[in-house]
């Protein structure tokens, strides 16, 4: 059974489509990881900013915005 060249050259163009699709899954794969690693760290500092606001009575301290005003207000 002979192919024909328009059909070896389809079969070489998904070749070519499917080494691409898999070095962008490969591409796409890393840059999730290293976003799940900045994810982590950051529930890590968020979590630890909760523990320094927190005085041991379990409610954080109020402050009001209007202490928060620059000075030339």
């Amino acid at each position: 059974m002979s192919s024909s060249p328009d059909t070896e050259q389809r079969f070489i163009d998904l070749e070519i489509k499917i080494g691409f699709m898999e070095d962008l899954l490969d591409n796409l794969n890393t840059l999730v990881a290293r976003q799940q690693q900045h994810i982590d760290l950051l529930v890590k500092e968020v979590s630890a900013l909760r523990h320094q606001q927190d005085d041991g009575g379990g409610t954080p301290s109020f402050r009001s915005l209007r202490d928060e005003l620059p000075p030339h207000y």
